[in-house]
């Protein structure tokens, strides 16, 4: 992968913090802005990524009407772990 630089600017309290963090952590404040950064658009590509997926979901059900109850789905989470562990409900309409 390759990198390239980039200039960010924060408030001078912030940069305080990075530093003191860096100093504690025995890292550079560079490889934790990194660190924070990365973590930061993972995060939020999983969320766009699970976003997306209930939106297809939802439009699914309206153009199918296919659903389980709550009454269902608690139902069945509540066989887990026990002697008696159910299926997954089917959808219906």
């Amino acid at each position: 992968m390759s990198t390239t630089a980039m200039s960010i600017k924060l408030d001078s309290s912030y940069k305080d913090r990075l530093s003191r963090l860096a100093t504690t952590k025995k890292r550079t404040a560079h490889a934790l802005a990194k660190a924070a950064i990365t973590s930061f658009i993972e995060q939020e590509e999983r969320l766009e990524a699970e976003r997306k997926e209930a939106i297809a979901s939802y439009e699914d059900y309206l153009e199918t009407g296919l659903h389980v109850t709550l009454a269902e789905a608690d139902e069945w989470l509540e066989s887990w772990g026990t002697d008696n562990e159910k299926d997954v409900p089917l959808c219906h309409k």
